[in-house]
């Protein structure tokens, strides 16, 4: 059970947008996957927390993770830069907390962080 309070507007967003129509665990992954992938704008700044780095590091993430990789949570791909060091990596939405970011974009991660911390499952 979550701490976090019910949020009836965005319930209804999610209910109406993100699972409508969707019966079984693989419908709701690929519902999620298809509102994020049409819902986030490409490419934008973010902070990067996890485990290994609580304080976060700045990205910039550049797309959504390939959906077959998305079939337990939903995945990005972030740029990560530190010193020489160019590459990509795949990152769970979740760790994901954008910087200046457009309002459409802002919204659809807060949708993902809620429903994740509500423990809501595919």
């Amino acid at each position: 059970m979550s701490d976090i309070a019910p949020d009836k507007s965005r319930e209804e967003r999610i209910d109406m947008e993100v699972v409508v129509d969707a019966y079984n665990e693989d419908e709701r992954v690929m519902g999620w996957y298809y509102y994020l992938e049409d819902k986030l704008q490409f490419p934008f700044k973010a902070k990067w927390v996890n485990r290994q780095r609580p304080k976060g590091k700045e990205v910039e993430v550049v797309e959504m993770s390939p959906s077959d990789e998305c079939m337990r949570s939903m995945f990005v791909e972030v740029r990560y830069r530190e010193g020489e060091v160019d590459d990509i990596f795949s990152a769970r939405l979740e760790d994901i907390h954008p910087i200046a970011v457009d309002e459409e974009t802002a919204e659809a991660i807060a949708d993902w962080h809620y429903w994740v911390d509500m423990g809501y499952e595919f």
